[in-house]
């Protein structure tokens, strides 16, 4: 798939935003699927802690933490009204 990098801040070695920003990436909508929607996600210290967080305001997690080899965690959470969101911690 095509991807690409979007960078608002600069970036350390690591890829890690040096100031306060929003960096992040975006890649083709598939053609298969036409009922694919944007999923933004937030860079947050712990992927456990904000889950717990998310379930105890009413939120469910949809995709379970999982790890990106070399990269960090993700997991995929939907608040009270419906909004598909992505939580990301850095290795």
């Amino acid at each position: 798939m095509d991807y690409w990098l979007v960078e608002t801040v600069p970036v350390n070695k690591q890829g890690q935003p040096i100031r306060p920003g929003v960096n992040g990436g975006l890649y083709q909508k598939e053609k298969e699927n036409a009922n694919m929607t944007p999923l933004n996600y937030i860079n947050v210290e712990s992927v456990d802690d904000y889950m717990e967080k998310i379930k105890a305001l009413g939120g469910k997690i949809i995709v379970p933490k999982q790890e990106i080899p070399d990269t960090g965690w993700t997991a995929i959470a939907v608040d009270p009204e419906g909004n598909f969101f992505g939580l990301f911690q850095r290795k």
